[in-house]
C-alpha cells in the first residue's frame, strides 16, 4: 500500500519541484489503477478495475451462482471506498495548491464538495434498511446512484479549464468514480426489483416511469408538523430566524441565519424568513444541512443578488448566487438573480441539487445558465424563469408547472436555447418535463424577437431527456424547435418530445426528424412525464399544501 505522506511531499517540492510533483502524480495515478480483491463468490473484475476505459453493462460478469444482489451490493461498497479515498485526495491537494497552485484551487473545490455528496448518496444506498423493495425505496436508489454519477460529471467540468497535469489527479478519479457508478446503476436496473411480487417497470431508457399511488395523504419522508409550508402564512409558519436589512429581524444577512441554522439543527426543518429588500450575498447550503426553507415576502419585493461568472474565473458550478444541496430544501416567494449579464457567458442565479425540493411562486433573473437543476428530484410551480443560452439545465428529475418561461434578448448574432437536458447514462432516473408552462419574449425581446433564433432545447449529453407537454409555445419558437448541439452528437440517443401544446409555436409540421424526437406522445407517454409520473410527486406535494396537477389536464 502506498501512504502518501502529504508533509514529506511538501518538503520535497520546496527542494525539487518538477521531479517531487511528477512522482507524486505517478503514485496517484499508481493508485488510481489498483484492483480491490473480489469475494470468492463475486466476480467483480470490472468493478475493481480503476480505470476510465472500465467496460460498463455490456461486460459485466457474474458467476451463475452469484445473486445480483450480491453483486450490487459489493459493487457500491468498492464506490463508497474508492469515494472516500478520493476525497482525501482532494483534501490534500488542496492543502498544497492553497500556495503553489492557487489557479486550480476552485475546481478542486468543487469536486470534493461533489464528492461529500457523493459519499452521502452511495451511504443512502449502502444503510437503506429495507428488508423488500418497497416502491419509493426502488426510486430512492435510483435517484442516488444517478446524483452520484451526475456529481462526477460536474468535477469534471469544472476542472476543464485546467492543464492536463493538473487535470488529471482528480480527472482520473471522477473518470473512474464515474464507470464504478455507472457499472453500479446498470446492476442495480438489471435486478429488476419486485413490490408487493409484482415486477415493476422502472424509468430506465428513455421513456417514463410508472408510479403508484399511496393511500395515505402524506409523503413517507414528511414529518405532520411541516406540512403546508408553502402556503401558509408566515405567521403560521413560525420562522426560526427573521433576516431583515435594516436590523427588525434577528440578522442581517441569509449567510448568517443559515450559519445559525446548522449549529442548531437537530434534523428538523428549519425556517428562514428573508424580509423584503435587497440582499447582496451568494449563499451556499451544504450536502449536510438539510430541510431549510427560504421563505420571501414575494416575487421582486425579497431579492437575492449575486454576479459571479466564468468569464471572471468562478466554475459553472461556483457561479450561482443561491446554490442548494441539502435535502428537502424550499424556496418561497424570492426573486435569485445573477446580475453579470449576458458578455459574461456562464452565470448561475439558483443552482439546486436538493432532494424532494421545491421552488413555489419565485422569480429566477440571469442570462446564460440561469437554472441549474443539478440533481436529484425537484418540483417548480407558478416561479418565472428569465435567461437566453441552455437557461434551465442541469441533470436532475424535474418538473415545471404552471410556470412562465421568458426568453430575452441576447448578444448580436446569438441564438436562444431554452434546455439543455444533462442525462449522461441510460439508467438514470433524469429528465425534464415542462407542464402547463408557458414560453414567450422577454419584455426586451418582443420588438426584436424576428431577428433571433429561439429553440426549445438541445442536447447536452448523450442521453438528454426532456418533454414539454400541454404548454403554450410563442412565436419565438423555430419551427424546428430543436437545435444539435454539435453535428449528430446524441441524435440517436435523446429523448425529446412534445405532448399537445397550444400557441403559435407549437406546430409539430417542421419539426426536426431525429430518431430520438417525439413530435407526438402518446397520452400514456406522456403521463409518464407529469408530477406523479416522473417524481412521485404524489407521495409528497399533497402534504405541502402546493396546488398540483398530478396527471394530465383534461
Amino acid at each position: 500500500m502506498l501512504i502518501f505522506n502529504l508533509q514529506a511531499y511538501q518538503r520535497n517540492y520546496k527542494l525539487c519541484p518538477y521531479l517531487s510533483f511528477m512522482f507524486f502524480i505517478v503514485g496517484i495515478l499508481w493508485l488510481a489503477t489498483t484492483e480491490a480483491t473480489p469475494k470468492a463468490s463475486v466476480v467483480l473484475s470490472n468493478f475493481a478495475k480503476f480505470s476510465p476505459t472500465t467496460p460498463t453493462k455490456s461486460s459485466i460478469e457474474l458467476e451463475a451462482t452469484t445473486p445480483a444482489t450480491e453483486l450490487f451490493a459489493n459493487s457500491i461498497k468498492l464506490t463508497m471506498e474508492k469515494a472516500q479515498w478520493g476525497r482525501a485526495l482532494a483534501n490534500n491537494l488542496t492543502l498544497l495548491y492553497r500556495k503553489t497552485h492557487t489557479d486550480v484551487i476552485e475546481g478542486i473545490d468543487d469536486c470534493i464538495e461533489l464528492l461529500d455528496d457523493s459519499v452521502e448518496q452511495l451511504s443512502n444506498v449502502v444503510n437503506d434498511k429495507s428488508k423488500e423493495y418497497s416502491f419509493h425505496n426502488i426510486d430512492d436508489v435510483q435517484t442516488w446512484l444517478s446524483a452520484a454519477l451526475t456529481n462526477q460529471g460536474t468535477c469534471l467540468e469544472s476542472l476543464e479549464k485546467y492543464s492536463k497535469i493538473d487535470k488529471g489527479i482528480i480527472g482520473v478519479l471522477a473518470n473512474n468514480m464515474s464507470q464504478l457508478i455507472s457499472n453500479s446503476l446498470s446492476v442495480y436496473m438489471s435486478a429488476k426489483p419486485k413490490i408487493k411480487g409484482k415486477t415493476t417497470k422502472l424509468t430506465s431508457g428513455n421513456g417514463g416511469g410508472s408510479r403508484r399511488l399511496l393511500s395515505e395523504g402524506f409523503p413517507y419522508w414528511l414529518l405532520k408538523s411541516e406540512r403546508r409550508l408553502l402556503e401558509a402564512s408566515i405567521a403560521e409558519i413560525g420562522a426560526d430566524a427573521v433576516v431583515a436589512m435594516d436590523g427588525s429581524g434577528t440578522h442581517r444577512t441569509i449567510g448568517e441565519a443559515l450559519t445559525l441554522a446548522a449549529s442548531l439543527a437537530g434534523g428538523g426543518r428549519s425556517v428562514i424568513h428573508v424580509k423584503a429588500g435587497t440582499y447582496n450575498e451568494n449563499i451556499m447550503i451544504p450536502t449536510k444541512q438539510k430541510n431549510v426553507m427560504l421563505v420571501g415576502d414575494g416575487k421582486g419585493k425579497t431579492v437575492i443578488v449575486g454576479n459571479r461568472n466564468s468569464d471572471d474565473g468562478w466554475t459553472t458550478y461556483q457561479s450561482a448566487t443561491v446554490g442548494a444541496m441539502g435535502d428537502g430544501f424550499i424556496a418561497r416567494d424570492i426573486t435569485f438573480v445573477n446580475n453579470a449579464g449576458p458578455a459574461k457567458h456562464q452565470a448561475v442565479s439558483l443552482r439546486v441539487g436538493s432532494d424532494k425540493s421545491v421552488i413555489f411562486r419565485c422569480s429566477i433573473l440571469g442570462y446564460q445558465d440561469t437554472l441549474y437543476t443539478h440533481s436529484k428530484r425537484q418540483f417548480y410551480r407558478e416561479t418565472d424563469i428569465y435567461g437566453t443560452v441552455d437557461f434551465i439545465f442541469g441533470n436532475s428529475a424535474v418538473v415545471f408547472q404552471n410556470c412562465n418561461i421568458y426568453v430575452r434578448k441576447p448578444p448580436s448574432g446569438q441564438q436562444n436555447y431554452i434546455i439543455a437536458q444533462g442525462r449522461s447514462n441510460p439508467n438514470q432516473n433524469t429528465g425534464i418535463s415542462l407542464h402547463n408552462c408557458k414560453i414567450t419574449a422577454a419584455s426586451d425581446l418582443v420588438a426584436v424577437r424576428s431577428k433571433f433564433e429561439t429553440f426549445l432545447g438541445r442536447p447536452w449529453q448523450q442521453y438528454s431527456r426532456t418533454v414539454i407537454m400541454q404548454s403554450f409555445l410563442d412565436d419565438l419558437i423555430h419551427p424546428s424547435g430543436w437545435s444539435p448541439w454539435s453535428g449528430g452528437f446524441a441524435l440517436k440517443t435523446l429523448y425529446f418530445g412534445e405532448y399537445m401544446n397550444s400557441g403559435p409555436g407549437a406546430s409539430t409540421r417542421a419539426r426536426v426528424k431525429w430518431q430520438g424526437y417525439h413530435a407526438s406522445l402518446t397520452s400514456i407517454e406522456a403521463q409518464g412525464f407529469t408530477v406523479g409520473g416522473f417524481i412521485g410527486g404524489n407521495l409528497w406535494l399533497p402534504s405541502t399544501g402546493v396546488s398540483f396537477d398530478s396527471g394530465l389536464l383534461g
